[in-house]
C-alpha cells in the first residue's frame, strides 16, 4: 500500500508538536510496510519517497525537474540540514505565529534580559542563546495556496493508493489531490481553528477545515475532545470520524541525563504561546508560587501571537529574572531544556491532544496538565487540572516543591507509563483504516 502524504512539519528542522507527530506516526507506518510519499512546503518542487524507517531519519529527496534532480545528486552536502535547507525545509513552524511580529518581539525580549539587572552567568547566556526568531512578510494563505497548487503536479506524476493530510494547512492539497486522482482521502485533525483561537478565530481557516472534513471519506480526531469538537463545531458526520489517540517516540535520554540550569526549582512551559496553551495563566500561576517560593524559576519556552503580551504583562508582575523567556527552540534546544527541568505544566483552554506532556514525562519531569485537553484522556501519573484553577495549580508547584522526593517518584512513573504509548498501536490502526477505507472507496464506485 502506497500512500501520498501531505503535513506542513516534519522533524529535523521543524519539530513542533504536528511534527513530531507526524515523525512518529510515519516511521510506525513504515515498520509496518506502508511505503510513503511525503510531501512538505518545500521552497523547492520536491517529494520524499519513504520506503523505510530510516528513512524517516534521511528523508531520501527526488525533484521533479530533472535538471534539479541532476544538480542535486552532484552536489556534496556534509549533513542532513545543509541537504534540507538547499532543498527550502524551513526552521520554524510558520503556523504558529504571526510572521509580521516577530521582529518587534525580538527587541522587546532583548530588553527585558537588559533590565533584569542579573550577573550574566554561564546559566542565563545559555537561556540567551536559545532565543530564536523568524522575520518575514509573507502572508501564510497565500503560500497554502501555493502548496496546493503544487498539488497538482504530485497527483498527476505519482503513483499511490490513497491521500492522507494533516490539519488545514494542507486540506485544500488534499482535495484537488483527490479530485485529480479519485483516490480516497483522509484528513487528520490534530487541531481546530476553535483550539488555536479560543473561538471562531480566522473565517478563512475555518472553512477550510470545515470543507476538508466535508470532502475527505474519513477523519481521524487525536481523541475523544477533538472528535467531540468535530461533531459539534463543525457538524461532522460521526460515521466518518475515528479517534485515534497520539503516541509519543521516547528520545534517547535517561534519569542520568539530568542537567540543571538553576539551582532552584525549575517550572517550563513548553508550547506555542498563544491563547488556546494558557500562558497567561502559567504567568499567574508563576506570580503566586514566587510569593511562596522566590528561589523557583519559570521558564517560558515557545512563541507565538501572545508573545508580546506575556512578555509586557510579566514585566507589570514584576517577575524580572525568575521567569525567563526562550523564543522559539530547535530540537536540540528542547531537549536541553526537558534536562533541565522539574516540573512540566500545560494550562490549556483547550488541547486537542497535547504531545509535549508525553515528551516531559519521558524525561522523568512531573507534569500539571489541563483537564481540558486530549492526552489527558490516556494518561494517569500526571496531576490534571481545570486550567482556569490558578490557586490549585500554585498549590500544586507548591506541595512539589517542599516534597523533591515525591515530585521524583511521580516523575519516574510517568516515565515508565509514557514508554508504554508508542507509536506501533496507533500506527496499525491508521493502517486498518487505510484498508477500510480503500475497500468502502472500490465499493462505492463499483456501485
Amino acid at each position: 500500500m502506497k500512500i501520498l502524504m501531505f503535513t506542513w512539519e516534519f522533524p529535523p528542522l521543524i519539530s513542533g508538536g504536528l511534527g513530531m507527530a507526524c515523525y512518529g506516526m510515519v516511521k510506525a507506518l513504515l515498520s509496518q510496510g506502508i511505503k510513503i510519499d511525503l510531501v512538505l512546503p518545500t521552497k523547492e518542487l520536491v517529494y520524499f519517497p519513504l520506503r523505510d524507517e530510516g528513512d524517516a531519519d534521511t528523508l531520501p529527496a527526488v525533484f521533479i525537474e530533472p535538471e534539479k534532480q541532476i544538480e542535486y545528486t552532484r552536489r556534496a552536502f556534509t549533513c542532513l540540514s545543509e541537504r534540507l535547507e538547499y532543498i527550502g525545509v524551513t526552521t520554524h513552524p510558520e503556523s504558529y505565529f504571526n510572521l509580521s511580529e516577530i521582529a518587534e518581539y525580538s527587541n522587546l525580549i532583548k530588553k527585558h534580559y537588559e533590565l533584569s539587572e542579573v550577573t550574566i552567568s554561564e546559566e542565563l547566556e545559555l537561556l540567551k542563546e536559545m532565543t530564536a526568531h523568524l522575520i518575514g512578510d509573507e502572508d501564510l494563505i497565500r503560500k497554502v495556496q501555493e502548496y496546493t497548487l503544487r498539488a497538482n503536479r504530485f497527483a498527476k506524476i505519482l503513483e499511490y493508493d490513497l491521500i492522507h493530510a494533516h490539519d488545514w494547512l494542507t486540506y485544500p492539497s488534499g482535495i484537488l489531490t483527490k479530485q485529480i486522482s479519485h483516490k480516497p482521502l483522509i484528513v487528520h485533525i490534530h487541531a481546530t481553528e476553535f483550539d488555536r483561537a479560543g473561538g471562531p478565530g480566522d473565517p478563512r481557516i475555518h472553512k477550510i477545515e470545515y470543507i476538508g472534513m466535508t470532502y475527505a471519506d474519513k477523519v481521524i480526531a487525536v481523541s475523544q475532545y477533538t472528535a467531540q469538537m468535530i461533531m459539534s463545531r463543525y457538524r461532522i458526520d460521526s460515521g466518518k470520524i475515528r479517534i485515534i489517540h497520539n503516541a509519543f517516540t521516547l528520545p534517547e535520554t535517561n534519569l542520568n541525563n539530568k542537567k540543571r540550569i538553576f539551582i532552584g526549582p525549575t517550572i517550563l512551559y513548553l508550547g506555542r504561546v498563544t491563547i488556546q496553551k494558557g500562558p497567561d495563566y502559567f504567568l499567574d500561576m508563576a506570580a503566586k508560587v514566587l510569593k511562596v517560593h522566590p528561589e523557583a524559576r519559570f521558564i517560558l519556552a515557545g512563541t507565538g501571537d501572545m508573545q508580546r503580551q506575556i512578555l509586557r504583562r510579566s514585566a507589570s508582575l514584576n517577575l524580572k529574572n525568575r521567569f525567563l523567556f526562550t523564543g522559539f527552540l530547535n530540537r536540540k534546544q528542547v531537549e536541553r531544556i526537558l534536562q533541565a527541568a522539574d516540573i512540566y505544566v500545560l494550562p490549556s483552554v483547550s488541547e486537542p491532544f497535547g504531545i509535549s506532556p508525553l515528551e516531559a514525562m519521558s524525561y522523568g519531569i512531573t507534569a500539571i496538565i489541563s483537564k481540558q485537553s486530549g492526552v489527558a484522556e490516556i494518561i494517569h501519573h500526571a496531576f490534571k487540572i481545570d486550567y482556569w484553577d490558578v490557586d490549585l495549580w500554585a498549590e500544586t508547584i507548591n506541595h512539589l516543591i517542599e516534597n523533591p522526593e515525591e515530585c521524583r517518584k511521580i516523575g519516574i512513573e510517568g516515565m515508565k507509563e509514557v514508554q508504554r504509548i508508542q507509536w506501533d498501536e496507533a500506527a496499525e490502526k491508521i493502517r486498518q483504516l487505510y484498508a477500510t477505507t480503500l475497500s468502502e472507496f472500490s465499493e462505492q464506485r463499483v456501485e
